[in-house]
């Protein structure tokens, strides 16, 4: 036991009331320590409130005795209490064996430690705030308490004292009523004290805004909410510090602390948008792509629409982070359904600020007249800055991540990184012109898509890179003329993928060679197809492709104005284009017939048609003249029809008619072109072998030697028959090898 003096200046009566487990008999002691403190501080004896201080704090609050230490804590309130205006003086040593209490191991003294500092504080008010940071690490502490008998306190602490408790108390009995009076009362004090130091607290909070207790996140939170609405404390810019600790809150199941916590997260938003100049956006934006990336609807949704605030508030800060960005936006525009609409109209508007960022890159600084040296100053450092921006775009990584999500099974992801290849291409070339070699296989391999919309924007991407005239697309043909390195390229690799394809060639042939056309040129893309297609070595192939090209030629509406120039040859640019095509076409026999009608070549159309005695007619042979009688049928070929009225002057064309009617079985072909034929005289004198006299269409432009294309045409349909012979004796010989093998 300790001596009376020891205890002084307490009595021994009062020593002992303090000791005493039950409430009731410690009140009163309370009640003694405070009128004697009064006394104390009315005479300014400051050594004896010290050396109260001292047993309090010290020997009590420290005791091995549970009872004692409640005897200490309420001794401490009530000394706070005595002390009043005066109380700051003190606060240390006031609030340190307090906190020292609330990790006690006995229930009732954590309980009585929240009690005790809440006294003080209410006491003390801003003289608090120099120990705030020590004061919430033991708070946040005992937020996360798990006790059951927490709960019996409850009605305790409901009759003594309802309104001062602890705000800790509110997270655990969840009194409304104490949190917003704890709040408000804080909200005074730091806004009437600078004596808060939200420097040294940030560590704190920022490792504590990371626990997973329900409890504990409530507490952060609330906190976070309370320091974000006092004015003048400008927490906004330490948001970078707490902010993956805020949105790893959001994702917590219990509903309460996500709506808090989204509640306190659209506060910062508007903090932000009202005072962007505060905001240090790059230092959240990666945070914010990869909760972006979170399958949390609401996680996701709060974090694109940051990001989308973002992009728009800072601008141009926002492009070294383009690919991160990217990362996270693509994905979401490939949902669907009403659960996530918001999240993907949300990218939809991120998607489309980030490429009017490229569009601002590429726009040019005007030139302007200076009408001082200042003017002049300062357009320089905007162009300075311009370029610095402009540089800061990491491209690279940019066109990384667009090739790997082309890979995605959405088709509008691909759409949209197709769309971004095409605007970089288009606002940057001379960058983007460094990644075509790997692009470029990439694009062709998205050609095979089965999405109609995926081919079309492929075509869009490709049609831009092989007709840009920028430097680092264009090289000297050995001719000397300029072209686009890519173009035949191109042509080269996606005749060679309908080769080895031959599906893709069947369903979406006529799609992609159409499109070009739009895209592109159709004269320079048919010319470029014939002259390839001329060397071809896979004669089966070669044949296939110019019915292909035929077809499409006759029948698209996108060739209409090619249909027109190989129908008039009324110059000599359109005559080249004929022979550049018949040489190629030659590979098949129907469709060079049809070029002939097409052009009006009649008389030799009718000497072709004679040397099909010599052509094994096939199935398939007879499909294609099934399939010519039909396109004569139709609007195309109407001149054509007209002109068999008058037979004098046409009288080959009528012979060439005849002639593909008595190679056709009696068919619904054959009935329809009879039909036709009957429908004029018959021709009276016979047509002459040779084609001495000039065919129509031939003139100053067009002094073809149809002869040497006649023999150019057997020539090569000699080699397509020698192909065939080949193939039928290696399939023999492939055959006869398996069965001696079995």
């Amino acid at each position: 036991m300790m001596s009376e003096r020891d205890y002084a200046p307490l009595s021994a009566a009062c020593v002992r009331s303090l000791n005493d487990k039950l409430y009731e008999k410690r009140k009163p002691a309370a009640v003694e320590i405070e009128k004697m403190v009064k006394e104390f501080a009315a005479h300014n004896n400051t050594v004896q409130i010290k050396r109260l201080l001292k047993v309090l704090g010290q020997d009590f609050a420290t005791s091995q005795n549970p009872h004692t230490r409640k005897g200490g804590l309420i001794g401490l309130a009530a000394i706070a209490v005595g002390l009043g205006k005066d109380t700051g003086q003190y606060i240390e040593d006031l609030i340190h064996p307090i906190l020292a209490c609330f990790c006690d191991a006995d229930l009732r003294v954590r309980y009585y430690a929240c009690e005790s500092l809440y006294n003080v504080v209410k006491v003390a008010r801003g003289a608090v705030l120099p120990q705030f940071t020590d004061i919430f690490a033991a708070l946040s502490k005992l937020a996360c308490d798990s006790e059951q008998n927490i709960k019996n306190a409850t009605e305790l602490l409901d009759r003594l004292m309802k309104v001062v408790i602890g705000f800790m108390f509110h997270l655990l009995l969840k009194g409304e009523d104490f949190y917003t009076a704890y709040c408000v009362l804080f909200q005074d004090i730091v806004t009437e004290s600078g004596l808060f130091d939200l420097v040294g607290f940030m560590p704190l909070l920022r490792e504590r805004i990371y626990t997973k207790n329900p409890f504990g996140r409530q507490f952060v939170i609330s906190w976070v909410s309370v320091l974000a609405a006092v004015p003048n404390m400008d927490f906004i810019i330490f948001l970078p510090e707490i902010l993956d600790g805020l949105f790893r809150i959001l994702e917590d199941p219990t509903p309460e602390i996500k709506k808090v916590t989204d509640t306190v997260l659209g506060e910062f938003l508007r903090s932000i948008k009202s005072n962007s100049a505060r905001v240090d956006f790059p230092a959240m934006i990666n945070i914010l792509i990869m909760h972006a990336q979170s399958t949390d609807e609401l996680l996701q949704l709060t974090a694109i629409t940051w990001i989308k605030e973002f992009v728009q508030l800072s601008g141009p800060l926002m492009l070294p982070y383009m690919s991160g960005i990217l990362v996270a936006v693509l994905p979401c525009l490939a949902y669907d359904g009403d659960t996530r609409k918001s999240i993907k109209e949300t990218a939809t508007q991120v998607n489309a600020n980030l490429m009017k960022l490229i569009i601002m890159e590429n726009t040019e600084i005007p030139n302007k007249k200076q009408d001082n040296n200042t003017d002049s100053t300062r357009d320089k450092d905007d162009i300075t800055q311009s370029g610095s921006l402009a540089e800061s775009l990491d491209l690279a990584s940019v066109v990384e991540v667009l090739t790997k999500h082309l890979l995605y099974i959405s088709v509008q992801t691909k759409v949209a990184v197709l769309k971004w290849m095409h605007h970089l291409f288009i606002n940057i070339p001379h960058k983007m012109f460094n990644h075509t070699e790997d692009l470029f296989v990439i694009l062709m391999k998205s050609l095979s898509d089965t999405s109609d919309e995926v081919v079309q924007q492929t075509l869009v991407v490709m049609a831009e890179i092989i007709s840009s005239k920028s430097p680092e697309a264009v090289t000297a043909d050995p001719d000397g003329k300029m072209q686009n390195k890519y173009f035949t390229k191109f042509i080269i690799n996606l005749l060679r993928l309908f080769s080895t394809d031959r599906h893709l060639l069947e369903e979406r042939g006529a799609f992609i060679i159409r499109e070009l056309c739009v895209l592109l040129s159709a004269e320079d893309i048919y010319k470029t197809l014939a002259k390839i297609l001329l060397e071809e070595q896979n004669l089966s192939f070669a044949c296939t492709m110019i019915q292909t090209l035929n077809v499409i030629l006759l029948t698209s509406s996108e060739l209409f104005d090619l249909r027109n120039k190989l129908r008039h040859l009324d110059s000599a640019d359109s005559c080249a284009l004929f022979e550049c095509l018949y040489v190629s076409w030659c590979h098949n026999p129907v469709a060079t017939v049809a070029l002939c009608l097409l052009s009006q070549h009649y008389r030799h159309a009718c000497n072709i048609i004679r040397s099909f005695e010599n052509i094994e007619v096939t199935v398939e042979f007879l499909t294609e003249i099934d399939k010519l009688v039909q396109l004569i049928e139709s609007p195309i070929f109407t001149y054509l029809r007209l002109q068999l009225l008058e037979w004098e002057q046409n009288d080959a064309l009528i012979y060439a008619l005849y002639g593909l009617l008595m190679i056709l079985p009696q068919s619904e072909a054959y009935a329809t072109l009879q039909r036709r034929l009957a429908a004029i005289p018959p021709a009276t004198k016979p047509i002459p072998k040779s084609e001495q006299s000039q065919e129509k269409g031939t003139g100053a432009y067009c002094p073809f030697d149809f002869s040497k294309l006649l023999k150019h045409f057997h020539v090569v349909q000699e080699q397509h028959r020698e192909h065939k012979r080949k193939q039928r004796l290696n399939s023999l010989i492939e055959r006869n090898s398996s069965h001696t093998d079995a």
